[in-house]
């Protein structure tokens, strides 16, 4: 349109996608309360099935492993048949996965419902992040990947609350089958979420995970693929093998009453919700990199004083709830994986290389209550809490070792060569 001369038209200024966050936030929030949900149910359970310390191990392992193939079997149907449809899916196979849990007579039977809540788990991450991503405007990318990934803490929180101070009254059964509700957010995305654009204009051939996967060799894609899981490796890492028995260690080795734990884990979180939000900020004024080092080393730092010092900050709570609060802060880190790997693929397979190389990682936890239980066999707390210490430091390295992406345009990310 001519507006006249020296005038030129003004073109609106790219707008936050604010439905696509709230379902998509919703949709992890959901995901995250299901995967933890068995920790902190873990006790009465125990009791109940008399399960013994290694089949729980086991049983806190198995959604974690199973997402893993999730994150690979989704993302694929994801760059396939779109990012809705396919989360649409996800959401309904881990609320499902949370309603058999109810039913479960064993350990055996506990162990195939959690394999399938983890199948959801791990598609329902990468297909919410890639369409979110790709729906935002290039310069708040961090801050959506942030945004979303804030839904975690939420979900650990609700999870705090519903496992240590609801489930005395209505019993760890019931529990599940109320958890299993969030199925109807799965036709509410059905309903109201947007295909993604740009998914839409840039889909190519489709491609089967094989042929996905020579694809990215040919292209230079492997390495990127490869290290963003190793990073993903040392990050989750840190949290699972920290967090996924906090819960047994306040009340066990601290021997802390459930209120009190359950108030300083929701510290935790409240400190990670706190950190994630602003991790995006930080994230997108001074660099994925940068973050990523300073978080992962105050979460150090943190891990060091819980492990080394518990004895005196037990007889200080000022300083105990300082630790736990900065603890939380620094695993506010996980935010950054969201807009870090979508920047790292083109399109075309940005959800199955976002999936694999996330839940990969987050699969590979599978073995992190038996790491941790091994090293508290040898060291105790000291021994247990070094795992985690150990790898933030590994995460504070390794992310240097990818390209820094800020500001990356994600509609011209093409063939590395």
């Amino acid at each position: 349109m001519d507006l006249g001369p020296g005038i030129r038209p003004q073109h609106p200024k790219p707008r936050f996608p604010v439905r696509v966050w709230l379902i998509s936030f919703l949709g992890w929030m959901f995901d995250f309360y299901d995967l933890i949900l068995l920790s902190y149910l873990l006790i009465p359970i125990g009791k109940d099935l008399s399960l013994t310390e290694n089949e729980e191990s086991w049983l806190l392992g198995a959604a974690l492993g199973a997402s893993g193939v999730g994150g690979i079997l989704f993302g694929y149907l994801s760059d396939r048949f779109g990012r809705k449809r396919v989360m649409t899916w996800t959401i309904g196979i881990y609320s499902l996965g949370t309603a058999l849990c109810a039913l479960a007579i064993g350990p055996w039977s506990l162990l195939l419902f959690r394999v399938v809540t983890g199948l959801g788990v791990g598609g329902e991450w990468a297909v919410g992040h890639a369409l979110l991503q790709e729906a935002s405007p290039g310069h708040m990318r961090g801050r959506a990947a942030a945004f979303l990934q804030a839904g975690e803490p939420v979900g650990v929180g609700l999870a705090a609350v519903m496992g240590l101070l609801v489930t005395p009254f209505l019993g760890w059964r019931l529990i599940f089958l109320i958890s299993s509700a969030t199925a109807v957010l799965a036709f509410v995305a059905r309903r109201h979420l947007p295909e993604s654009r740009l998914w839409h204009e840039q889909r190519k051939e489709e491609l089967g995970p094989v042929e996905a996967l020579r694809w990215m060799k040919a292209n230079h894609y492997l390495e990127p693929l490869w290290k963003g899981w190793l990073l993903g490796v040392f990050k989750l890492g840190t949290y699972w093998t920290c967090y996924i028995w906090l819960p047994k260690f306040l009340q066990n080795q601290l021997g802390q009453p459930v209120g009190r734990s359950a108030l300083w884990i929701l510290t935790a979180q409240c400190g990670q919700l706190a950190g994630m939000l602003l991790f995006g900020y930080v994230a997108d004024w001074h660099g994925r990199r940068k973050a990523y080092t300073a978080y992962s080393l105050l979460t150090a730092a943190a891990v060091y004083g819980l492990a080394f010092h518990w004895h005196e900050l037990l007889t200080k709570p000022l300083w105990f709830w300082s630790v736990m609060f900065a603890m939380g802060i620094g695993s506010g880190c996980t935010a950054g994986f969201g807009a870090l790997l979508a920047e790292l693929f083109p399109t075309h397979v940005r959800n199955f290389a976002m999936g694999t190389s996330y839940n990969c990682a987050r699969g590979i936890q599978f073995f992190a209550p038996a790491l941790v239980s091994f090293f508290v066999s040898l060291g105790g707390v000291r021994g247990g809490l070094s795992v985690p210490m150990v790898l933030a430091l590994a995460t504070a390295a390794w992310v240097w070792v990818l390209p820094e992406t800020k500001h990356r345009d994600l509609a011209r990310v093409g063939p590395q060569v």
